[in-house]
């Protein structure tokens, strides 16, 4: 996991950094989305489009499932997903030198 730092100016406005811009492929107009947690933020970034996903789960091979387990598979994914951000989190938390100087 890497820490980057930005500067927020007197509009509210930063600059994603260079390497968190390649990371998550980032181009000019993608969309980002803050989700706070208490005094935590997490960013998503949206860049693709519903019609860029087009037929990316289609697999002939694979039985059809029903709303239900989609609902069951979809639940389990972001349960999964909180946690790893979580700990991600907790990891970061607990190394980072601004935590270490209280």
């Amino acid at each position: 996991m890497g820490v980057f730092y930005a500067t927020l100016t007197s509009k509210g406005q930063t600059t994603v950094p260079a390497e968190v811009r390649e990371l998550l492929n980032l181009k000019p107009g993608d969309r980002i989305r803050y989700v706070t947690d208490g005094d935590r933020v997490y960013i998503r970034v949206k860049n693709k489009r519903a019609a860029d996903l087009a037929g990316l789960l289609h697999d002939p091979n694979r039985a059809a499932m029903s709303i239900e387990e989609m609902d069951d598979a979809i639940g389990k994914y972001v349960a999964e997903d909180d946690k790893r951000i979580a700990d991600d989190w907790n990891r970061h938390e607990h190394s980072s030198p601004v935590h270490s100087r209280r």
